[in-house]
């Protein structure tokens, strides 16, 4: 049950993130749904693995390259999710900022 809400907040920060932010399309409910499902498994996965690896860099930059790994974690979805589109990097950064916003405050809420 705890899944299916957090879930359910992310679908809601996604869509809120498309509409907040210009530059950041989805085509559908569908893809929205597509979309939070991918940022997910993105999250808890992938991220964990990159953000390890990534380590030194990290450290180097205090931290600042997290927000570039995100950001790029962000746009690469567009390869994976049809119906999505960022229309660049900058816009990937802000989006991913947004996003990461409205989903912990969303969660907090929930």
């Amino acid at each position: 049950m705890k899944f299916l809400l957090t879930y359910l907040g992310t679908v809601a920060a996604v869509f809120l993130t498309v509409t907040l932010v210009p530059g950041i399309e989805v085509d559908s409910w569908i893809t929205t749904l597509f979309v939070a499902l991918a940022w997910s498994v993105i999250a808890f996965v992938i991220r964990p693995i990159l953000s390890i690896l990534t380590l030194p860099i990290t450290l180097i930059t205090f931290g600042l390259f997290a927000f570039i790994l995100n950001a790029l974690l962000f746009w690469a979805m567009t390869l994976i999710v049809p119906g999505f589109s960022v229309s660049g990097f900058w816009i990937a950064v802000l989006g991913v900022i947004v996003l990461s916003l409205l989903n912990w405050l969303i969660q907090k809420i929930l």
